[in-house]
C-alpha cells in the first residue's frame, strides 16, 4: 500500500501549538495551494488543505512559520468520521506531516540575512604572478 502526499503552499493563519492531555504537542494548520490550471478567464482555483503535525513537527512549525510562509509538507492522508455539534455525521480529510521543510526566501521566513565574510587581501608575496587577461589562458 501508498499513502504519501508531497504539498507546498503558503499558510492560512500562524499555528498554535496545543498539547493533548496526554501530553503530545500537535498543532493543526491550513495550506492554501493554488490549481496548476484553470479556465481561461476565470480567476486561479485555490485548494485549502488541512494539516495535521505531531511532536517534534508541531514544535519546528509552530516555531518558524507564519501566516503567508511558503511550506512544504511530505505526510499520508488520513481520514476520520464524526459528529458535528448538530449531531450530523461528517468525515474530515487531512494530510499528517511526517516532513516539513522551508520553502522561501529567508527574509520571507523571518530568519536573518547572512553576510558573506569580508574578502581576504591579494598574496603580495613572490608566489604570486599576476595574469594579462588579454592574454590566451593556457586552459
Amino acid at each position: 500500500m501508498l499513502n504519501t502526499a508531497i504539498l507546498m503552499g503558503r499558510l492560512t493563519k500562524t499555528p498554535e501549538l496545543r498539547t493533548t492531555a496526554n501530553g503530545v504537542n500537535v498543532t493543526v494548520f491550513c495550506v492554501a495551494i493554488d490549481r496548476r490550471f484553470g479556465n481561461k478567464g476565470e480567476e486561479k482555483q485555490t485548494d485549502f488543505i488541512s494539516v495535521v503535525a505531531w511532536r517534534k513537527t508541531a514544535e519546528f512549525v509552530t516555531r518558524y512559520f507564519q501566516k503567508g510562509s511558503m511550506i512544504a509538507v511530505q505526510g499520508a492522508i488520513q481520514t476520520r468520521n464524526y459528529e458535528d455539534k448538530n449531531g450530523n455525521k461528517r468525515t474530515a480529510v487531512e494530510v499528517v506531516a511526517d516532513n516539513v521543510s522551508f520553502c522561501g526566501s529567508k527574509a520571507e521566513s523571518g530568519a536573518t540575512a547572512l553576510t558573506a565574510p569580508a574578502e581576504e587581501p591579494l598574496a603580495t608575496g613572490t608566489d604570486f604572478i599576476p595574469i594579462d587577461i588579454n592574454d590566451d589562458l593556457p586552459f
